[in-house]
């Protein structure tokens, strides 16, 4: 015997009711007890709503929304109702909830209690001797729903479920009033194509809405009578749908009237005062639920709009080169801010890279990124050197602030502008208090490199900026972005870019030439911080959105494989850092000792990491006390894993040859090359036309030649 069968001998029936679909489904038993044929039936919500009591339904609403939230049985008594709002019997429902949020189904039975319990909702007056209660009930359930609705779409969708407390209309349309004509924007219980007269009208037409929104008073039509009289040339339209009563109420939002509402009848309704009251709290609640969505939809619209105004597409055909960026906005206000990124063709042929974060989240920080833009755009486009450039951009700011109100905020904005030659991989980096770009190596790691910079654009009109200059060899990438993305989630720029670099490091190769790698990590990259559902364009997953974001990659490709399944043409380079160590900049010593713990970061000898380091330091150290130009570091990885080896070089401009020393217990100098010779496998000092060049190197395997052996 099945289940129904066996349910259906002790009165109890079964329902399904997903809220997605809007679908209710009810068995023969069911049916029954909602005084339904007893056949198995599937409805509209409204027309199972019209069926339970308005105030019941409210409190089964609380009943279902906690045992969603909490995955527990919901179980509640619900009063029965009759087409003319009558008592017919009282019921029992016990459902579970499956899925989450709005997006949830109800499964569970129906079951008659023949004597109402004192003191629940089932013990009440009847509906027809508790129309005030009922209607109140019913206003409290529409207003709730038409509150939460945040776009057009969902005004109309909540609109078509709105059953009346009594009396419930089987057909609902919505008009607005837009150029002087009267549109038809959404419709429920008619079929495709049944509306197709009424969708697009003149305001002077014969139509009841028109008419409605012509004088901004109500058209209520008891009767088919009412309705040939009052407007003959419409009715014989509208005589098909086998209505018998209307009713044609005003949408008015803030004193103008936007629109129309229609609901129609297929029983007779003689519009009391009550009922009137009723539809006239609806159409005003709707009303203002339109107008939110519409200022809702034009904000959206504008977000929209500015974004891809400010946000150029990048140029996917650069040669030898791909570009990919992702923007993400604030959650906050319009969902605009300072942050932005541009790629800019030079006179040279070469491209320029521009990323920038103007201060602050807001519109004005938005107007100002504009701006700020287009002056950088114009004088890259004038052939100016990356300095100048910036330069350049920073007295721009600074007139900008100067030009504003007295009492507005002076605004500042960092930037990283990098010129880049397709053909030899050369960039040219001037920096502006921005964060530092990062290389992903051929092999996957993934380097921050120190450039040199100045202060933020806008502070002092007339700052220098020095540039820097790097070789993307080919297989590498360039990471540039704003700080939304290194430091949300509470981190500072050392944990924010070892976040990072999990990511990028984690990444699988790129295809050569195939710029789908490129967009997959940017992707990645978003998410790391966002979460799997975030997107690069407006949208309210505001979750984790502390800042904005603006990200670019630059990926030299590799060169084509000259045959079908041939290797490169170029083999992969080896893994490098190359670093500038300025009479005036010490403190960038620091700099280059990370770039070496950055560079063994898979080294299997710690010991032989921190000998790095260590002679790194002496090395550079040296340069900057016993000469007078700058040190030039040049450290690199080659061989396979196993029997890597590591060579670093440290060049400076001075003919003077290092000497060697026996410095006693208490001396400060003079161990340079005794550290060299206890902890290096191999070193050297190689005289140059100019200057000279001091170098060691360290091998993974147990001997200099362990690794020649195995290279």
């Amino acid at each position: 015997m099945r289940t129904e069968d066996v349910l259906a001998a002790v009165a109890t029936g079964l329902w399904h009711w997903d809220n997605v679909s809007r679908r209710v489904t009810f068995d023969a038993e069911a049916a029954r007890l909602l005084g339904l044929p007893p056949t198995r039936v599937e409805l509209s919500e409204s027309a199972a709503r019209a069926r339970f009591h308005a105030v019941d339904w409210v409190e089964v609403q609380g009943i279902i929304n906690l045992a969603v939230a909490e995955g527990t049985l919901a179980e509640a008594r619900i009063r029965i109702v009759d087409e003319e709002g009558r008592v017919l019997r009282t019921v029992r429902s016990r459902t579970k909830p499956f899925g989450h949020g709005g997006d949830y189904k109800l499964v569970g039975t129906l079951e008659e209690v023949p004597e109402p319990q004192q003191g629940t909702s089932a013990a009440r007056t009847p509906v027809t001797g508790d129309w005030r209660r009922n209607r109140e009930a019913f206003l409290l359930d529409a207003g709730r729903a038409l509150a939460e609705a945040r776009s057009t779409a969902e005004v109309l969708r909540v609109a078509a479920t709105l059953s009346m407390p009594g009396f419930e209309p089987s057909g609902l349309a919505v008009f607005v009033s837009e150029g002087g004509r009267v549109k038809l924007i959404g419709h429920h219980g008619y079929a495709p194509g049944d509306m197709e007269e009424f969708l697009d009208q003149p305001m002077d037409t014969g139509y009841p809405a028109a008419e409605v929104i012509r004088t901004g008073r109500a058209v209520y039509l008891p009767s088919p009578d009412d309705y040939r009289r009052r407007f003959p040339t419409i009715y014989p339209l509208v005589e098909h749908f086998g209505r018998r009563s209307w009713a044609f109420l005003p949408l008015i939002n803030a004193g103008r009237t936007i629109g129309a509402w229609m609901a129609g009848f297929s029983i007779p309704v003689s519009f009391t005062p009550d009922e009137r009251s009723v539809l006239t709290t609806v159409a005003r609640m709707l009303a203002q639920a339109l107008g939110r969505a519409s200022v809702h939809e034009s904000e959206r619209e504008l977000t929209v709009g500015l974004q891809r105004s400010m946000m150029p597409t990048v140029q996917p055909d650069v040669p030898g080169m791909s570009v990919a960026a992702r923007y993400v906005p604030t959650g906050g206000g319009l969902e605009v801010g300072g942050d932005w990124y541009d790629m800019i063709p030079l006179p040279s042929g070469k491209i320029a890279l521009v990323i920038g974060d103007v201060q602050g989240h807001d519109v004005r920080a938005a107007g100002l990124m504009g701006q700020l833009r287009i002056a950088l755009r114009a004088y890259a486009s004038e052939g100016h050197h990356p300095d100048a450039v910036l330069s350049r951009a920073s007295r721009f700011l600074a007139g900008i602030n100067g030009d504003g109100d007295e009492g507005a905020e002076q605004r500042f904005a960092t930037c990283l502008y990098i010129e880049a030659c397709p053909s030899s991989g050369t960039l040219v980096i001037a920096r502006a208090g921005h964060p530092d770009p990062a290389i992903r190596l051929s092999d996957g790691t993934m380097l921050v490199r120190p450039t040199a910079g100045g202060l933020p654009l806008g502070i002092v009109p007339d700052t220098d900026y020095p540039t820097t200059r790097i070789v993307l060899e080919p297989g590498e990438t360039m990471l540039v972005c704003t700080d939304g993305l290194i430091e949300t989630g509470g981190h500072d720029l050392e944990t924010g870019w070892n976040r990072l670099r999990e990511v990028v490091e984690g990444h699988p190769p790129d295809g050569d030439g195939d710029g789908g790698g490129l967009e997959k990590l940017a992707d990645a990259l978003v998410q790391a911080v966002h979460g799997p559902p975030s997107h690069y364009t407006t949208g309210p997953l505001i979750d984790r959105r502390e800042d904005d974001i603006a990200l670019l990659l630059l990926r030299r490709d590799l060169p084509a494989p000259t045959g079908v399944g041939a290797p490169p043409a170029v083999p992969r380079p080896p893994r490098r850092t190359v670093l500038t160590v300025a009479q005036a900049e010490p403190e960038r010593i620091a700099e280059a000792r990370q770039q070496i713990r950055d560079l063994m970061h898979d080294w299997p000898d710690p010991d032989q990491t921190d000998s790095a380091v260590l002679m790194v330091s002496e090395m550079v150290t040296n340069v900057l006390v016993h000469t007078d130009g700058d040190a030039l570091l040049i450290a690199e990885i080659s061989g396979r894993p196993g029997g890597r080896r590591v060579r670093v070089d440290v060049e400076d401009a001075s003919d003077e040859l290092p000497h060697r020393r026996h410095p006693g217990e208490m001396a400060s100098s003079g161990r340079g090359l005794v550290l060299m010779e206890l902890l290096a496998g191999a070193w050297g000092v190689d005289p140059r036309g100019e200057g000279k060049n001091i170098w060691f190197e360290l091998y993974e395997a147990a001997s200099e030649e362990d690794f020649e052996a195995i290279t």
